[in-house]
């Protein structure tokens, strides 16, 4: 449902140019305090979970982000826009560090990976939203109708998930010692949190120079057909979905830490395709870029449920620590496209496609040793006969 309301307003948003009369700046503003207030919130969310449980906190926040659409949707005017879309970011964030801390929880009673499913599906509710979006457009519906009618109505369809979330709160470590960031333990002290943010803001700005640059690259660079170009986007997309639906079988066998160093690589092996694309011949240099690109996605698809999941593995108090970990890789989304476009502006677009291909080297330099360092600390899930996932070298 997260990911459906997500999608619903991302495929709305050239209505609500047209209704505004927007233009690109005002755009741009209006999308950057959606992420400044969802940042803000996801500090603040972390606290919650700890104090009321992950699932209290997901049984207002999820119908709270769906209704908080009906204030872009009636926004009258850029002003109100503006300020509505700050509640609106707020909602998102809260929602985010709540249904990624009891999935955290989930992963630990099942005994077994299952969080980058999670991704998974949260991927497909975007596309459903973007696709009923579409449906309605060219069925004549008005796109500020379809918004209304999902921040009335997806709140109740909130509730068969909300009645089946885990009843008791997550379970605390005893034995721990204050002086974690969290206040859960010597597990997740500020370093290490430090070190997980890195990762997961080397991973977050990558994807998102796939997500804006992607397309772009191919017209601009690589010169192609403007119906073509935005597939370079669509593959990066699938490649990523599809990893993040099957990627838990992967990460059960290979372990976490081989998971996020080969996760990584793979990222940094598709920019790098990327990069000497424009120097390939004629005939390949798209396939070069699209190959890349669908590389980056198998390789970035792994690494917010890999990281998830061993903060969840630590025990103690997941809340403050995913939060944190949560906003560093969500202030990578949020500086990435104004970096990029930067650079881009004063030098080139292929200039500035080498700081996603370098931030992707840094997912396996940062991550790999934090990983290791929660899992030889990490508690066993509370499931009977489940086994502590072994340290991998």
């Amino acid at each position: 449902m997260a990911g459906f309301v997500m999608g619903l307003w991302a495929a709305g948003l050239p209505s609500l140019n047209d209704r505004l009369d927007l233009g690109p700046g005002r755009l741009g503003s209006v999308l950057l305090l959606i992420s400044g207030g969802a940042l803000v919130s996801m500090l603040a969310a972390g606290p919650l979970v700890d104090r009321w449980s992950s699932r209290r906190v997901c049984w207002f926040a999820g119908p709270f982000s769906a209704v908080v659409l009906l204030g872009p949707a009636l926004a009258p005017s850029y002003g109100s826009l503006a300020a509505l879309a700050v509640l609106f970011g707020m909602g998102l964030g809260v929602t985010e560090v709540a249904m990624n801390a009891h999935s955290v929880e989930v992963e630990r009673r099942y005994g077994r990976p299952i969080i980058s499913a999670f991704h998974g599906v949260w991927s497909l509710g975007g596309a459903a939203g973007g696709g009923i979006t579409s449906l309605a457009l060219q069925g004549g519906l008005d796109a500020q109708w379809l918004l209304i009618a999902a921040a009335l109505v997806v709140p109740f369809l909130y509730l068969p998930a909300a009645w089946l979330l885990l009843p008791d709160p997550p379970a605390h470590e005893p034995g721990t010692t204050s002086g974690g960031p969290d206040g859960g333990g010597a597990t997740l002290r500020w370093g290490l949190i430090a070190l997980l943010g890195l990762a997961a803001f080397a991973g977050h700005l990558s994807e998102g120079a796939a997500i804006d640059w992607a397309a772009l690259h191919a017209r601009w660079v690589l010169e192609t057909d403007p119906a073509m170009a935005p597939l370079a986007y669509t593959i990066f997309s699938v490649a990523m979905t599809t990893v993040r639906l099957l990627g838990d079988p992967i990460r059960g066998r290979l372990g976490s830490e081989r998971t996020i160093q080969l996760a990584g690589l793979f990222a940094t092996a598709g920019y790098a395709l990327v990069l000497l694309s424009p120097v390939v011949g004629q005939p390949l240099r798209v396939a070069c870029a699209w190959t890349g690109w669908a590389l980056a996605g198998v390789g970035l698809a792994t690494v917010v449920p890999v990281l998830f999941s061993a903060v969840g593995a630590a025990g103690g108090r997941v809340g403050r620590a995913l939060a944190m970990v949560t906003a560093f890789g969500y202030s990578g989304l949020l500086l990435g496209p104004a970096v990029l476009g930067f650079v881009a502006e004063h030098a080139s677009l292929p200039v500035a496609l080498f700081i996603p291909a370098a931030l992707a080297a840094v997912v396996t330099l940062a991550g790999s040793p934090a990983i290791r360092s929660l899992l030889r600390l990490s508690v066993p899930a509370p499931v009977p006969g489940a086994e502590p996932e072994p340290v991998r070298d």
